[in-house]
């Protein structure tokens, strides 16, 4: 009886929603070979992670075991899919695959970061197939809302899995390809054993609708206006920054894309074909001179990002353009949750400069690129399988998903991050359980969530920071007073007296009083200066504040 397996581990992105990271395996337990779906990041936020550049998913386990690795496959151009690539390359070291549009962008990251981007290896859709140690695997094309996202065909001596990736039933993407169930029909026909498949919209219990459906109401909308229009989406929505751009076209406005990633996105749409077509840019310069009227800008941070084009603009001016008031802004995308408060802001800002801003509360200026409740009940009954794993959603997206199927009579399980699947059997069972966890992009470096500087920032956030330095005299005496140095901590408190002289009186106090033992021993000093600075912070304002002691020895 073989002893082989097929394993199935999220690394990331089951359980949340982002950093997507998907490992499968066959072979010998602790011996199989690997590939790797996806390599994303998700992105901070100032409560819980201030000043971190990215999120990206732990892969140690998986850096462990890189002798192991056959390759990566970038499903689509999202950042929570392609993201981390070049910044985790060098941990494993193994060819990338991906489809033109995709490799497009994956090169220039690999770039960006000094990597060689000839490691990014184009691959050519179904019914091309590479074979990668014990797999069989193919690019299967599926609408989304960017070009060229593809699911993935996984063959291997245990059976057939299919990986959806994000995606949507589009028959009229615009751009890409659409949603063939013929196709998907074809490749389930030897029967699938697994179909690991996209929760995000589990809860939208309508069909999902067309990118084409949009035209006519974004249309309309700009033709309307009466002073400037700007608006924002998804930079890598082509089709729907194709839309936008048409619409304002039609009305007779000059286009401007503002924004590094709306034009990168568009000259990568370009090069690899899968835009033939698109309404005459101008440059910013050039907008100066052409009427208020006459001018659409379609920009980036339709999610509140603080350097974006949309932020700038309602900050003020970006690029030599502005806002003014009988000016419209379009927000052509659904706010992602936890973005709420930075987009929210920008349309206060622009509401103050007397902006209209227009959302998508109506629904008619934006469609969501993954498949709602019966669109996925629709692929369920296209492929047929004998399991179905909910992967990419938070926990109550994986747990509705898998009750849609058990529904239906198929075998299913909530497989979160770190929760090694085995799929060899007729049902899915828990094989191991790995510690997982998230890597931060912090400036140049990468840190580790446990690593406490994180977590040090966010108590300095909220309690400030105190710097007490003691000078000792050759004969471990005090020489003068102690001195404290404050940072975001308020300097009067309960005794309506400077804290800073309150504080160092205490200090003084204690150095005068502390017996030779202890000031002769550092660890001890800096012990007791810590407890009572914070002690006559506390006492004062009602906070502990982070502090820093510094004992210095005249030697």
């Amino acid at each position: 009886m073989s002893t082989e397996r097929l394993i199935y581990l999220p690394l990331g992105g089951a359980g949340e929603i982002g950093m997507n990271a998907y490992v499968y395996g066959y072979g010998e337990p602790g011996k199989e070979r690997l590939i790797l779906v996806d390599l994303g990041v998700a992105f901070p936020d100032m409560d819980t992670t201030p000043g971190v550049d990215l999120i990206m998913p732990d892969i140690s386990w998986l850096a462990e075991r890189a002798d192991q690795l056959e390759a990566i496959f970038i499903t689509h151009g999202h950042e929570d899919h392609i993201g981390a690539v070049a910044h985790l390359y060098d941990r494993l070291n193994v060819p990338v695959y991906a489809r033109a549009f995709t490799a497009n962008l994956a090169r220039r990251k690999m770039e960006e970061r000094g990597h060689d981007p000839e490691k990014i290896i184009t691959v050519s859709p179904y019914p091309e197939k590479l074979e990668l140690g014990p797999f069989t695997v193919s690019a299967v094309p599926i609408s989304h809302s960017i070009p060229e996202s593809g699911g993935l065909l996984i063959d291997c001596p245990a059976g057939r899995v299919i990986h959806t990736g994000d995606f949507k039933i589009d028959h009229n993407p615009i751009v890409g390809e659409p949603f063939d169930p013929e196709l998907w029909a074809e490749i389930s026909k030897p029967g699938v054993k697994a179909l690991v498949c996209d929760s995000t919209n589990v809860f939208s219990q309508h069909e999902g609708r067309s990118e084409s459906e949009l035209a006519p109401a974004i249309t309309k909308l700009i033709s309307e206006a009466p002073g400037m229009v700007a608006a924002t989406t998804f930079a890598s929505n082509v089709a729907r920054v194709k839309t936008l751009a048409e619409a304002g076209e039609r009305a007779g406005r000059s286009i401007v894309l503002l924004g590094r990633a709306m034009r990168r996105m568009i000259e990568a749409s370009l090069e690899t074909g899968v835009l033939t077509d698109f309404p005459k840019v101008i440059q910013v310069e050039e907008a100066q001179e052409i009427p208020r009227e006459n001018l659409m800008l379609i920009t980036t941070g339709s999610q509140g990002e603080r350097r974006a084009a949309t932020a700038q603009l309602a900050r003020g001016k970006y690029r030599g353009m502005e806002l003014k008031e009988g000016d419209l802004f379009l927000f052509s995308s659904k706010t992602i949750p936890g973005n709420e408060k930075g987009v929210i802001w920008i349309m206060n800002q622009f509401s103050e400069k007397g902006v209209d801003v227009v959302d998508d509360s109506s629904g008619l200026y934006h469609v969501s690129g993954h498949a709602n409740g019966p669109d996925l009940e629709k692929m369920h009954e296209i492929v047929k399988p004998q399991m179905v794993i909910p992967m990419h959603g938070e926990h109550r997206h994986l747990r509705q998903h898998a009750r849609l199927a058990e529904k239906k009579g198929m075998a299913s399980a909530i497989a979160v991050n770190g929760m090694m699947m085995d799929l060899t059997g007729d049902a899915p069972k828990v094989a191991d359980y790995i510690d997982t966890g998230r890597t931060y992009l912090d400036g140049s470096v990468k840190i580790g969530a446990m690593d406490g500087v994180v977590r040090d920032r966010i108590r300095m956030a909220l309690n400030g920071h105190v710097v007490v330095t003691v000078i000792m005299d050759e004969d471990d005496e005090p020489l003068g007073e102690p001195w404290v140095d404050l940072k975001g901590v308020a300097e009067t408190g309960a005794s309506d007296a400077a804290l800073v002289e309150i504080m160092e009186a205490d200090l003084h106090q204690f150095v005068m009083r502390a017996g030779a033992k202890t000031l002769k021993d550092d660890d001890k000093l800096e012990q007791e200066l810590r407890r009572i600075a914070r002690n006559t912070a506390n006492q004062e304002i009602g906070k502990k504040p982070e502090a820093t002691i510094i004992v210095s020895r005249m030697r």
